[in-house]
């Protein structure tokens, strides 16, 4: 017996909600919009109706020489008329132009329920948000994306390209390729693309010879690569298919392994198989120990107003990147405020019974040159479910001179191993602008 498939009803389709607004709709919008401040229209608009009045003089200039005789002029009316116009169709043209950009901008970018006033005064917060780095991988690094994306839209992150685990290992080992499961998870945290695309992307194939495991945002990555020819041409066309707010960097290109030196002695090679080992790990290391740094991660860091490290797996996540020696280099030389977010929870096989304090340590002794301003840190001690292994991570013997340790309730209520998002930006974008304010200035991004 054949099963089809019931064809989807356009009433469930969240796209059917998506129809051409009428003309009358249009207009109301636009009026909305002439009064709405923050939309980042009302110049544009301001510039038109100026370009309309000039244009009228201009023609009245043309009238009067053409109805009555005027003494000689320094410059004569009717070229006075002519430059008038000339003016008018400019400023109008680049009104029009301006206004039809912004507009489309808005409704290109508009999420379901929102109107187009509302699209475009998010896409002009973000666009005055901070420059933002933020440097890791994993679960974690996504979790800080999608609730920074909420504050501003010049966000960067800065990814480990070390992962061998799982799918990402497999695509790595069999066809020589970046892993991309981090890229994928980045990119669908930052996506402005119908919920349906962004299920798509991170949609697991369950079975079937050599897709078992894999996920399909993954080997689109893969393919895209091939199409592209480059890792990074695959990212930036993903992003714009999921139309990502910000941008996704590797730390480097090349094909890095990490190694665990381990208090005992023993190396253990493979960012999967370092807490698989369940032993204590004395350093980390890259092998090869200097890859060539990826230059746009760098000037990504340069032009930074806050730096981001974290949250994520401490030695898998964010030291994989600070150990490629120009990205620690260009932090250290920034001058913009760096905080280390900490993770909630202890990491089995990396972090087991570190206190906040002990990861700042091992994250100092690797990187000793690191200008940490601020460490945030979770303080709800909420009992984890028993189903996990982990510990809560509390504060420790936290005593480190010139580097302020600020707690907050940072907690995902449903998964409380795991930040939550908006709590998260919340607090980050608290210290950025309580920066600003000791600094008694505001960034050009702002002004």
């Amino acid at each position: 017996m054949t099963n089809h498939a019931p064809l989807m009803d356009r009433n469930t389709d969240p796209a059917a909600d998506r129809r051409r607004p009428t003309r009358l709709e249009i207009l109301k919008q636009l009026l909305l919009l002439m009064v709405a401040p923050g939309a980042g229209i009302r110049r544009w608009l301001l510039l038109g109706a100026a370009g309309g009045v000039i244009f009228g003089i201009g023609i009245e200039y043309l009238i009067r020489y053409y109805t009555t005789l005027r003494p000689p002029q320094i410059l004569p009316w009717n070229l006075e008329g002519v430059v008038l116009i000339a003016l008018a169709f400019i400023m109008t043209g680049i009104a029009s132009w301006r206004l039809t950009e912004r507009i489309g901008k808005g409704t290109a970018s508009r999420l379901p329920d929102e109107t187009l006033r509302e699209s475009l005064m998010r896409l002009r917060r973000h666009e005055r948000g901070p420059r933002v780095v933020a440097v890791g991988g994993g679960t974690g690094l996504s979790s800080l994306l999608r609730g920074m994306k909420e504050s501003t839209g010049q966000i960067t992150g800065i990814l480990t390209v070390g992962d061998d685990g799982g799918s990402s290992g497999r695509l790595r080992e069999e066809l020589g390729v970046l892993p991309p499961g981090d890229f994928r998870n980045c990119i669908v945290a930052l996506a402005d693309a119908e919920p349906l695309m962004k299920r798509l992307f991170q949609h697991r194939f369950a079975a079937g010879s050599g897709l078992e495991g894999h996920s399909f945002g993954n080997l689109f990555l893969v393919a895209m690569s091939e199409v592209t020819g480059s890792f990074m041409g695959a990212v930036n066309e993903s992003s714009r298919v999921l139309n990502v707010r910000g941008r996704l960097l590797p730390s480097t290109l090349e094909s890095v392994t990490l190694v665990g030196r381990m208090v005992d002695g023993s190396e253990i090679r493979g960012e999967s198989a370092i807490p698989r080992a369940h032993g204590q790990i004395a350093r980390l290391v890259l092998s090869p120990e200097r890859p060539a740094v990826y230059m746009p991660a760098v000037e990504a860091i340069r032009q930074a107003q806050l730096i981001v490290l974290g949250p994520g797996s401490l030695y898998t996540s964010i030291l994989p990147n600070l150990l490629v020696k120009e990205i620690s280099d260009a932090i250290a030389t920034s001058g913009a405020p760096v905080v280390y977010v900490c993770n909630i929870a202890t990491q089995a096989g990396e972090t087991d019974s570190y206190t906040v304090a002990d990861h700042l340590r091992a994250l100092l002794k690797h990187c000793p040159d690191l200008p940490i301003r601020y460490v945030l840190a979770n303080n709800n001690m909420t009992p984890l479910q028993p189903e996990f292994p982990a510990k809560l991570v509390t504060r420790g013997d936290f005593d480190f001179d010139g580097i302020r340790l600020v707690e907050h309730d940072l907690m995902n209520p449903e998964f409380r191993i795991h930040h939550d998002s908006s709590r998260l930006a919340a607090a980050l974008m608290s210290l950025y602008h309580e920066t600003v304010r000791k600094n008694g200035r505001r960034p050009e991004t702002e002004a």
